[in-house]
């Protein structure tokens, strides 16, 4: 849910398909549960945590053992920084102290079932995935993963499961013929 005007669509949404979607935008120690209670599977968790651009694990405790973490994914998107991965809010205009490392990565695991991460740098192009974080991600990431971001052929599906040892889910947006890309969204459901 980004932007005014959201929340509405998102209830009605999660309510014609319960327990089918997850739901991010906005979540938040007070309302996360209230999306679950109307259909949510789980919610995505971002700026919550990182309060003026600061990692707060006191936060993600809170919502964790709010929720549970059987509900709640943690979105970790990044901008790549030199040889480092920085997370990013606010709709990635927000860089902030936290870096996706295997030390990190497994601390935040401890509360949430999985990771959804955009490399921000790359996200919405069609110009190509990340390939070392999809990489770092598969050898380090200690739950389920999934990327998003540069994907512009079906074969990425592939590339994204063999760069990761089949660790990495990928997830494909812009590229999608049923947003104006040339990938085919019923190819998509085929692939395996």
């Amino acid at each position: 849910m980004l932007g005014a005007g959201n929340e509405e669509a998102a209830t009605e949404a999660l309510k014609a398909y319960p327990n089918g979607m997850q739901i991010g935008g906005g979540i938040n120690s007070e309302n996360a549960k209230k999306y679950l209670e109307t259909g949510a599977s789980a919610v995505i968790v971002t700026s919550h945590i990182f309060p003026n651009g600061k990692f707060s694990l006191e936060k993600l405790k809170a919502i964790s053992s709010k929720i549970g973490k059987e509900h709640l994914v943690v979105d970790l998107s990044c901008y790549r920084m030199e040889n480092k991965w920085v997370v990013a809010i606010n709709r990635w205009q927000t860089l902030t102290d936290f870096c996706i490392t295997k030390e990190n990565l497994e601390m935040v695991s401890e509360y949430c079932f999985e990771f959804l991460i955009h490399a921000a740098g790359v996200e919405g192009k069609q110009q190509g995935m990340d390939l070392e974080l999809i990489k770092f991600l598969g050898k380090n990431t200690p739950i389920p993963a999934t990327y998003a971001g540069g994907a512009n052929s079906i074969k990425d599906f592939e590339t994204c499961n063999v760069l990761s040892k089949g660790r990495v889910d990928l997830t494909i947006g812009s590229a999608l013929d049923i947003f104006g890309g040339n990938i085919q969204y019923n190819e998509c459901k085929k692939w395996k």
